[in-house]
């Protein structure tokens, strides 16, 4: 056979080959197609339900995390700049809350050799009486020591809303007296930062006594401190550990001086304004403030406004960088080079040699106007206004109340108080009203005798017999329902309405501005020591701080000098037990501002209308509205009543609430009627009206009953003031016919940025409570 003969042929299959059918597999690629198409890549719609609900929680739980760890790591840097080289030095107030300690003794430890500081006696506050500066290169930690006065507490507030922390000393039996408890209570409620407690005269009892002493201290204090940790200073030794406790503690944030960059003026000078007529003569009492201190909290700008406490709002026109009075020096510093400039120091202060360098002017065209208030067209609106003097006659002839109230048909007379003849008394009678002020007695009866008969009948008025009562009440409506009922919130407003400014979303401008704060880095920073040059300051500002008062400055934040009505949600004070009437005047501290206003109190409540209430009440929270600044929350509130010797009680405490001018606040009167006649459905009302005109003009008012019944009047009978009423069911012969009237009610004008200085604090007698009060 031939070769090629010998190779097999190939098959080839014919058009009749049998063809098997492909396997279905839904028309998917199988895992194996999938897995090499993507190489390795899983597609986040391949993962399941149940996956996908996982990873959604990691992520939330690393963003989380991350979130945490942001904010540690933002607290622990402030934490370590605080007293470093980098920030501002630990301002410490030490303040004795017992008459019987000595705190300039716990200071004068403090500057022992033995802590291992040095002690700059000229860096503290000038003319405080107790300020000194110490550097501590161990710890490598500054501290700037003050000691108010005790016995002036807007000192003791001011120096308190500034500082890092607080060290209290405490009498070693006692721990604080009552003003020390007074104090205390102030400091709370306006909001503490970080302290310590220090106690002194421990080294003096016997070693066996020692630790019983200090525990029961601490069971003494623990009503105020939860778990608290005392600190003798009997020795430099105590005085190490204290300072070491003072540089590691926790630090307390406080939202109303975080948000804003705050300063405590360690040194001033005052330049009076040159009058404008070429002469060179000194001006009207004005002139330029140079402030030299540490900045705390946000960065500095130039352009702001910035508020003196207890002195108002000024604007700044430039800001220096002098050298830092207080550097931390650990080795001896190495010559500089000959022909080389000496370096700058930490956070672009003042060279080395003394020079001041400027570090910002003020724009005109974008500083902030000290315009508190808006400008009044009173050709604005198509409402006729009326004049002043209208506008006082209407309001007297509505605030009109009569000087006697009818009770079950009894006259209750607010006699003044009848002055008892001395004659007769002994010597220990005498010596106790020796400091007694008998007019100011009378008032406190019959302030008593009024709350108390508003306490028993509430927003109850006599209908006067000498005028008609759609005269006498012409500016009340009544409400078909207080809840429900509309009132229109820009109806009849009054004129001071047209001199406040009002945002369309409080919240949303607080939100926003607040964010703009916390995200600022431009102006002077945080711990830079700086000298602000504060122009048309007032010489009393200089004169104030001359005399041993702190000087304490905060930058304001957008539109925060502007006037509008403040809304602050309060409680009465444990200590005041004297009735608090709506629209007196009262001394406010709310965050850094100190002013005298007159406020409206009202209930606090989430609807859209909320009923005014006459006195402070004892046993729930209250809102006071007032004309004031606008403030952003947080901030604490203080209110102090001032006597007329001139000390201030604390009548409340709270927070601020918001700023909202539209909210509306209702005064309610209530007319009340005897049901003369009886009968199934109806009855025959006599003493709320007494005439025929009054009562079809109060006609359409839903009357209601203290009995819970509800109904209208039908018709007058006669000329006297009876009337025909029906009723939802029969009355009883005990009950009592009411009619409900309401008026939107506002704050008055009186807004007052300066506020004396209040006389030393002495413990008050208690007064009588208003159970034992005889109401004859």
């Amino acid at each position: 056979m031939a070769a090629g003969d010998e190779q097999q042929q190939a098959h080839r299959p014919g058009v009749f080959k049998q063809k098997n059918k492909q396997h279905k597999h839904g028309k998917h690629r199988t895992k194996g197609e999938i897995g090499r198409e993507n190489k390795g890549r899983v597609a986040v719609m391949a993962l399941t339900k149940k996956q996908r609900r996982e990873m959604r929680k990691m992520d939330r739980k690393n963003k989380a995390n991350q979130l945490r760890r942001n904010k540690k790591d933002l607290v622990l840097t402030e934490k370590r700049k605080l007293g470093s080289r980098d920030g501002p030095p630990h301002l410490v107030a030490v303040i004795a809350l017992h008459s019987g300690v000595d705190a300039g003794a716990v200071t004068k430890i403090l500057k022992g050799e033995g802590v291992g500081g040095v002690v700059h006696e000229d860096q503290g506050v000038t003319g405080a009486k107790d300020s000194f500066g110490l550097v501590l290169p161990r710890f490598k930690q500054r501290f700037i020591f003050y000691r108010p006065d005790a016995a002036d507490l807007h000192s003791l507030l001011d120096v308190a809303k500034i500082a890092d922390s607080l060290v209290f000393v405490l009498e070693s039996t006692e721990g604080w007296d009552s003003y020390g408890e007074y104090c205390l209570s102030c400091l709370f409620s306006q909001g503490l930062p970080s302290h310590a407690l220090v106690c002194q005269g421990v080294a003096d009892l016997a070693v066996k006594k020692r630790a019983d002493s200090r525990k029961a201290l601490s069971r003494l204090v623990e009503s105020r401190f939860p778990e608290p940790r005392l600190f003798p200073v009997d020795s430099e030794q105590d005085a190490t550990l204290l300072l070491r406790h003072l540089s590691a503690q926790k630090q307390r944030r406080l939202g109303f001086r975080s948000r804003r960059s705050h300063l405590l003026a360690q040194r001033a000078t005052y330049i009076p304004n040159t009058s404008q007529n070429g002469t060179g003569g000194p001006a009207t009492g004005l002139g330029t403030l140079c402030v030299s201190g540490y900045i705390r909290g946000r960065p500095l700008q130039v352009n702001r406004l910035v508020h003196i406490t207890g002195h108002g709002d000024f604007q700044l026109s430039q800001i220096d960088a002098p050298a830092d009075p207080l550097p931390i020096v650990t080795a001896a510093p190495r010559p500089a080079k000959p022909g080389r400039d000496v370096e700058m120091m930490d956070g672009g202060n003042g060279d080395m040699n003394g020079n001041v360098r400027l570090l910002m002017k003020a724009d005109p065209e974008k500083r902030e106007s000290l315009q508190a208030e808006a400008e009044v067209d009173p050709m604005d609106g198509e409402q006729t206004w009326p004049t002043e003097a209208e506008l006082e006659e209407a309001e007297a002839l509505t605030d009109h109340m009569p000087d006697c109230f009818f009770l079950f048909c009894k006259q209750l007379n607010l006699t003044p108080w009848e002055e008892n003849s001395s004659t007769g008394r002994t010597g220990a009678d005498q010596k106790y009203d020796e400091g007694m002020d008998e007019a100011e007695e009378g008032e406190g009866l019959r302030r008593y005798r009024e709350a108390r008969a508003n306490e028993m009948f509430p927003d109850e008025v006599d209908t006067p017999l000498d005028i008609p009562a759609k005269t006498r009440f012409q500016k009340f409506r009544g409400l078909k329902s207080f809840r429900s009922s509309p009132w229109d919130p820009l109806e009849n407003l009054p004129l001071d309405f047209s001199r406040i400014y009002q945002f369309q979303n409080f919240e949303r401008m607080r939100r926003r501005i607040l964010a703009d704060a916390a995200s600022e880095e431009e102006g002077a920073m945080a711990g830079w020591y700086v000298t602000l040059h504060i122009v048309d300051v007032p010489l009393s500002v200089m004169e104030s701080f001359q005399s041993g008062k702190p000087l304490v400055l905060v930058s304001l934040l957008p539109h925060e000098q502007k006037m509008s009505v403040m809304h602050m949600l309060v409680r009465q004070h444990p200590s005041n037990t004297e009735p608090i009437k709506s629209k007196e005047d009262l001394v406010f501290q709310c965050g850094f501002r100190r002013f005298r206003a007159s406020a409206i109190f009202s209930q606090h409540t989430s609807a859209d209308k909320h009923k005014m209430e006459r006195f402070l009440r004892p046993d729930a929270p209250t809102v006071m509205s007032v004309y004031a600044p606008i403030t952003f929350p947080t901030a604490g509130v203080l209110v102090f009543k001032q006597r007329d010797n001139g000390m201030q009680d604390l009548v409340a405490t709270g927070t601020l609430l918001s700023c909202d001018p539209r909210r509306v606040v209702l005064k309610r009167i209530v007319l009340s009627g005897h049901p003369f006649k009886i009968n199934r459905r109806s009855a025959v009302v006599r003493y709320m009206f007494f005439n025929r005109d009054d009562i079809l003009w109060f006609k359409p008012v839903e009357l209601r009953t203290k009995w819970g019944r509800r109904g209208h009047i039908k018709e007058p009978l006669g000329t006297h003031g009876h009337m025909k009423c029906v009723f939802d069911s029969q009355l009883r012969s005990q009950d009592t016919v009411l009619m409900n009237l309401y008026k939107r009610v506002y704050p008055r004008w009186t807004y007052d940025p300066y506020v004396p200085a209040p006389l030393p604090w002495v413990k008050r007698e208690q007064p009588p409570a208003l159970c034992d009060i005889d109401m004859e």
